[in-house]
C-alpha cells in the first residue's frame, strides 16, 4: 500500500498519564515491520519512551508529561540524535 508511518493513538489512554498500551504497540510492530509507528495515549515518564523504544516504536506522543515536568529535557536526549 506504500504506507511508511503510522500514528497509533490509544484514545482510552491519551491524556491519563496510565502508561501506553504496550500489547497495542508489541503488536502492531510484530504485524506491520516495516510501518514506523508513532505511539500516543498514555506516556507518563521517559520509562514508558524506553519500554516503546524496545518494542520498536519508531516515535512518541508526550505531551501532557512533558507539560507536567514528568519528563526532564535531559531524559530526552537519547531520542533526540540531531538536538
Amino acid at each position: 500500500s506504500g504506507l511508511t508511518h503510522v500514528l497509533c493513538t490509544d484514545v482510552a489512554r491519551d491524556g491519563a498519564l496510565a502508561g501506553p498500551n504496550m500489547d497495542l504497540y508489541r503488536e502492531a510492530v510484530a504485524r506491520f515491520p516495516g510501518i514506523a509507528w508513532q505511539a500516543s495515549g498514555g506516556v507518563r515518564d521517559a520509562q514508558d519512551l524506553h519500554a516503546l523504544d524496545r518494542v520498536g516504536v519508531a516515535a512518541a506522543v508526550s505531551g501532557k508529561a512533558l507539560i507536567e515536568g514528568r519528563i526532564q529535557p535531559e531524559e530526552l536526549v537519547p531520542f533526540l540524535p540531531a538536538a
